[in-house]
């Protein structure tokens, strides 16, 4: 009997220890990334969102008093004061705990919405990182997303994994992500994206709460897009590419092969302005559109907006005042919202719905803008 149970314990100890060690890894991989994102080194630099090329016709009488604009909205059954999101940022590593918290408290104090960063090394060891019904407690009353990796639904992640993600922090709904780039270039990524989509449609079907669908920063194309939308998601974050690129990121902390690998990746993507536009005639009635990936202020949210977006996501631009305070994250936040209402003024717009019929310049030959589309020389304020 003793020579059966020893190796069996052995053979446990052993499988513990590797686990163990994995879990130090991921944890230690995803402070690289919190460091080498806000030392600015993940930035995309050749290839934009696209966001620059969407222009605002002037309204110089806009017939709309200023301190009356409402920029409010609703999501998931809950108001917000403006159509913000807190992307993703962090989860599961030693500064976790107090980015969640500067996080969930500006929130609840701007009652803007919060996406939380990835929850796996939460789920499988129980260390939640800030990411557990603390930030409920910070933040009762705004909708708030939680966060694991698409592609651990062929690594073992099923519905009840997806169920303990949600209820450790309350959470309105669960986003998915996608990251094949990502899990391409990261040293033992988790790379077999077969029949990924069967698996998210049988948990879209049988999660109680609405299940979401983002890219990490190379955005959704209109068909992965439409795919997603008929398998039962009810929420995409185009996530697109002009902001931080995972494959710099990634090869950052790498050597010089990886680097090497990974140079031709680094502007990899559908910029998001394209991934708003191919996205935003899919959307029916009860989904939701998020528009994330390189949004540098609130005049990027107004455009992201008109582009057909409803919600608007920012990460990496509000990093550098969630990892210092909550007072700090207002801050920036308050900034942000301030420009998206001065957008939403110098069009004539009282709403996010008037902001979402804006005239737009139009782009011509030889760097001119010519004036709006579907605006006569008649009415067309100079």
């Amino acid at each position: 009997m003793l020579l059966v149970l020893e190796p069996c314990g052995f053979w446990r100890n052993m499988f513990r220890a590797a686990w163990a060690q994995q879990m130090t890894e991921i944890s230690r991989r995803k402070t690289d990334h919190l460091r080498i994102v806000a030392e600015g080194r993940g930035q995309q630099s050749g290839l934009t969102t696209g966001f620059d090329a969407v222009r605002f016709a002037h309204v110089a009488l806009p017939e709309v008093d200023y301190d009356q604009l409402d920029c409010g909205t609703q999501f998931l059954g809950r108001q917000l004061d403006a159509p913000l999101l807190v992307s993703a940022m962090t989860g599961g590593n030693d500064e976790a705990e107090r980015i969640n918290a500067h996080i969930a408290e500006a929130c609840a104090e701007l009652r803007i919405g919060l996406a939380v960063g990835s929850q796996r090394i939460a789920v499988e060891t129980g260390d939640a990182g800030g990411l557990g019904r603390q930030l409920r407690a910070r933040a009762p009353d705004i909708p708030i997303l939680g966060n694991i990796g698409a592609v651990q639904l062929n690594y073992g992640f099923g519905l009840p994994e997806a169920q303990r993600t949600v209820d450790m922090i309350e959470a309105d709904a669960l986003i998915l992500h996608l990251n094949p780039l990502q899990e391409a270039i990261q040293q033992g990524g988790d790379r077999n994206f077969a029949a990924l989509l069967l698996r998210i449609e049988a948990l879209a079907a049988s999660l109680p709460v609405p299940l979401g669908v983002k890219e990490v920063g190379a955005g959704l194309s209109a068909q992965v897009a439409r795919r997603l939308l008929d398998a039962g998601v009810t929420i995409l974050d185009v996530a697109g590419a002009g902001g931080t690129s995972w494959a710099r990121v990634e090869a950052e902390r790498g050597p010089a092969r990886l680097q090497a690998l990974a140079a031709p990746f680094h502007d990899w993507g559908i910029p998001t302005a394209d991934a708003l536009r191919a996205a935003a005639p899919l959307m029916g009635a009860g989904k939701v559109l998020i528009g994330s990936g390189g949004v540098r202020h609130g005049l990027d949210v107004a455009r992201a907006i008109r582009l057909g977006a409803d919600l608007v996501g920012q990460a990496a631009r509000a990093l550098p005042a969630a990892r210092h305070s909550a007072e700090a994250l207002v801050q920036h936040f308050s900034d942000v919202v301030t420009q998206l209402r001065i957008a939403m003024f110098c069009t004539g717009s009282r709403d996010l719905a008037a902001l979402r019929r804006a005239a737009l310049l139009q782009p011509m030959p030889g760097g001119i803008w010519s004036q709006a589309a579907g605006v006569s020389s008649d009415d067309f304020d100079a």
